[in-house]
């Protein structure tokens, strides 16, 4: 089943793993100091987001600090880099996105090697990607906006979170599908992309659901559709873009988190069963749901493969499109 429609939790999973490991083999000294949890992307994005989610939480659970550190740029490649750099035990985190996966096809070269480079800990959460155009936008279907910019050759633009994520490839399928003359405009995150469709100067925008919904809710912005397969509880007033009659613009986003690679078991089985055991409870289940998440939490072999068939994924429709980013 693909991870898109994956939205369980494998805390039975979680709780198998840290029982079989023998308590005197714990890492007990972990955290032995604060730990970064580096997101490649700016402040305000889904990835952002989520992973301050995290952060605070394993805060709490293990009684150290988890700190944030925003490191964007080049579409998550100089982040991603960073962490691939970092020290195999346990106290730099990568918040992982899809372009992640994306990437290794997109760019002619990436400062990571997904199959060397890092340890899969967990699949965290999946989100919707989301249409959204400025209220002055004189559209309100996808239809009436796929007219509007064929009868204003030149005038339209659509922002995203950066070259190589999924809403950049989406806004890419949806410009070539339709012949559309429709200018990209990448952002460092989907914050700054989300911001300049408010302020009105890319007045469309193809992003991630959680940064979207409360503008949305405010009438700043004006969702038309979203990309996954069924509605988000967040917006359920808004269309999938198979109902739209678009079935084949499609994509989720996805958080992952990752550690490099030489992490020790113990320290990975120990974070997945937290994180695992963290996004499980009422509380934080219901503050995912509200911004547009969907809690996964599956194991680490798993999450591993996920990432992989993500990769294949990416590829084809990259060579398909012949999308490319220097």
């Amino acid at each position: 089943m693909p991870l898109v429609r994956r939205q369980f939790l494998r805390l039975s999973g979680a709780a198998a793993a840290l029982a079989a490991l023998p308590r005197a083999a714990w890492p007990q000294s972990y955290p032995a100091r604060a730990v970064r949890v580096i997101v490649p992307f700016a402040t305000g994005g889904p990835t952002d987001l989520a992973g301050r989610l995290i952060a605070q939480r394993l805060t709490e659970h293990f009684g150290r600090q988890f700190y944030v550190e925003n490191i964007g740029g080049a579409g998550g490649n100089i982040g991603v880099g960073q962490a691939a750099k970092a020290a195999p035990d346990g106290h730099t985190i990568l918040i992982a996105a899809a372009s992640y996966a994306v990437n290794p096809s997109l760019f002619d070269k990436v400062p990571y090697d997904p199959d060397k480079d890092f340890t899969a800990v967990t699949f965290a959460a999946t989100a919707s990607t989301t249409l959204t155009v400025h209220p002055s936008v004189p559209a309100r279907t996808v239809d009436e906006l796929i007219a509007v910019i064929k009868t204003s050759p030149g005038k339209f633009s659509y922002a995203s979170p950066g070259p190589g994520t999924p809403p950049h490839l989406l806004g890419e399928l949806f410009r070539l599908a339709f012949h559309l003359d429709l200018v990209h405009v990448p952002f460092n995150g989907g914050g700054q992309a989300i911001g300049s469709t408010i302020a009105g100067h890319t007045p469309i925008s193809f992003g991630a659901l959680p940064p979207a919904v409360q503008h949305v809710k405010d009438g700043k912005l004006r969702a038309l559709a979203i990309t996954s397969r069924t509605r988000s509880p967040a917006l359920p007033d808004v269309p999938t873009m198979a109902e739209a009659g678009y079935p084949d613009i499609a994509a989720d986003i996805w958080t992952a988190v990752l550690v490099p690679a030489g992490t020790s078991n113990e320290i990975v089985t120990l974070l997945y069963g937290a994180i695992a055991t963290i996004i499980a409870q009422p509380e934080m289940k219901e503050r995912m749901a509200a911004l547009g998440y969907a809690p996964v939490g599956n194991p680490p072999n798993e999450c591993d493969a996920e990432i992989r068939m993500e990769i294949a994924k990416w590829a084809k429709v990259i060579r398909e499109t012949g999308i490319k980013v220097q």
